[in-house]
């Protein structure tokens, strides 16, 4: 299938590693170009090095206020154009809800929460019909994951802002989606299990409760990613697409 991705531009932040950085990779492996984020200037250009043609990094952090406009206006500066963005954060501090402090909510408030909300709303005003917003949620937008307090707290509010969105875009053609990974194997992850005491224990368990019986991939994650992006999508809006091996039960 042709996604119809070659020459788009799309905005991907956090890119550096993750499910950030394999969802540019799948992008620019179907022929878009790719501007790509991160907080620390080094690892942003080890990885536009890494990545190859097609792509461009700047840093810069979600939670300054001035990230958005600079961040589409370098997209066009450097391929002539703006089809869409991936906002994908870091997650916030582990926790239950007695240990997380008011600064680590803020914090995540901040980068998580309202930083998001800022890039989308930027790009909305700038995408054309065909345009995209996706969001790199969480899981927990369905189900709460113990020792995520904060994750818990703040990615259903952007599930929801998300939903709204696609509702006041729609008539004017632009798609707005969101990816709800889990058991993804990624550093955050393994670092995730590691906090058990016993990382290969939790990990056993956990894929004991995944019908696929096994983590994902990053780039089977960057694979879907990059397809509900693309205009092969293109009547896919408001949807919050879990990819967890069929670990949510629900319907």
């Amino acid at each position: 299938m042709d996604l119809g991705l070659k020459d788009r531009v799309y905005v991907v932040t956090g890119a550096t590693r993750g499910l950030g950085r394999a969802s540019a990779e799948a992008l620019l492996a179907e022929g878009a170009r790719v501007l790509i984020t991160g907080r620390e200037e080094k690892a942003v250009a080890d990885a536009v090095a890494e990545l190859g043609e097609g792509a461009a990094g700047i840093a810069a952090d979600n939670a300054d206020p001035g990230t958005p406009a600079r961040l589409i206006a370098e997209a066009r500066a450097r391929f002539g154009g703006f089809d869409g963005i991936l906002i994908s954060v870091g997650g916030p501090a582990p926790g239950f809800a007695a240990d997380n402090t008011d600064e680590q909510w803020t914090a995540a408030f901040d980068t998580v929460f309202l930083g998001a909300v800022r890039l989308a709303r930027a790009a909305s005003e700038t995408l054309a019909e065909g345009g995209v917003i996706g969001f790199v949620l969480s899981g927990s937008v369905h189900e709460p994951i113990p020792g995520l307090t904060v994750s818990n707290g703040l990615r259903p509010g952007l599930a929801g802002f998300a939903k709204s969105l696609a509702n006041d875009l729609g008539p004017r053609g632009i798609r707005v989606v969101g990816l709800l990974p889990s058991r993804i194997d990624t550093d955050r992850v393994r670092s995730l299990d590691a906090l058990s005491g016993d990382a290969e224990a939790s990990r056993a368990a956990n894929e004991a409760r995944i019908p696929l019986r096994r983590y994902g991939t990053p780039e089977e994650f960057g694979r879907t990613a990059a397809f509900l992006l693309s205009p092969a999508a293109s009547y896919l809006t408001g949807l919050m697409l879990p990819v967890d091996g069929g670990a949510r039960s629900g319907f």
